[in-house]
């Protein structure tokens, strides 16, 4: 009889143990906790002594998610290696033209897409750029339906009048994202309330690191709101 009471109390353990286990890893939390993130855009998505991605991949580890960053290009976040889509000098027109190979390789869960400078005033570029955006969210879905793609209006700039075009940039990348009435396509305000003359370099264009960290806050404000949900 004791014998019996021992194996009923012992497989009792393993039980509470095992349900325990099993409500602790939740499949369905662990998945909305970890996923791949591209950075895509320009050099002020490639970083230079700051960058942007390293403040955001530090803010989600801290909230306890598990990330990856993907992607060609690669710099160093403390100590690490940290992969990217960010290519200096470089336009959204220049992104919509690779991306279908680019994304084939480095299909990330999530897409965070920066890009509206390396364009001046003079050509009067708006128009051209929205339709590049417009096709490159077009093969990102064609490729997997389920990507979140976070378009940001971009942070404006003090090189004046090179980047006067920025504000009816701004405007009308917020129009596309409400007109493709896509769950999976989410505009992300990076420019409200970053002053140039306070977040970026002399050069008036790539983001200090005050204006990379409040790029970071935007961009990770956007991904917890979006997995919340």
């Amino acid at each position: 009889m004791k014998s019996n009471k021992r194996l009923v109390k012992l497989l009792t353990f393993f039980m509470l143990f095992f349900c325990m286990n099993v409500w602790t890893n939740n499949p369905d939390e662990k998945s909305s906790n970890h996923f791949t993130i591209m950075g895509l855009g320009d050099s002020i998505t490639q970083g230079g002594e700051d960058a942007y991605l390293c403040s955001l991949n530090q803010m989600l580890d801290s909230a306890g998610y598990s990330v990856e960053f993907i992607g060609p290009n690669v710099r160093t976040c403390n100590g690490l290696p940290l992969h990217h889509c960010g290519f200096s000098g470089k336009t959204i027109e220049f992104l919509e033209a690779r991306i279908d190979t680019i994304y084939r390789k480095y299909p990330a869960d999530v897409v965070l897409l920066h890009a509206g400078h390396n364009h001046t005033y003079t050509e009067k570029p708006v128009t051209g750029m929205i339709a590049a955006y417009k096709s490159l969210i077009c093969k990102i879905r064609e490729i997997n339906p389920d990507a979140k793609i976070f378009v940001a209006q971009v942070i404006p700039s003090g090189k004046l009048p090179k980047y006067s075009y920025i504000p009816e940039l701004n405007r009308e990348i917020a129009k596309m994202v409400r007109k493709q009435n896509d769950k999976n396509v989410l505009l992300v305000d990076l420019s409200r309330n970053f002053d140039w003359k306070r977040y970026t370099h002399e050069d008036m264009v790539h983001p200090n690191h005050a204006g990379v960290e409040k790029m970071a806050g935007a961009w990770y404000a956007a991904i917890q709101k979006y997995f919340k949900n």
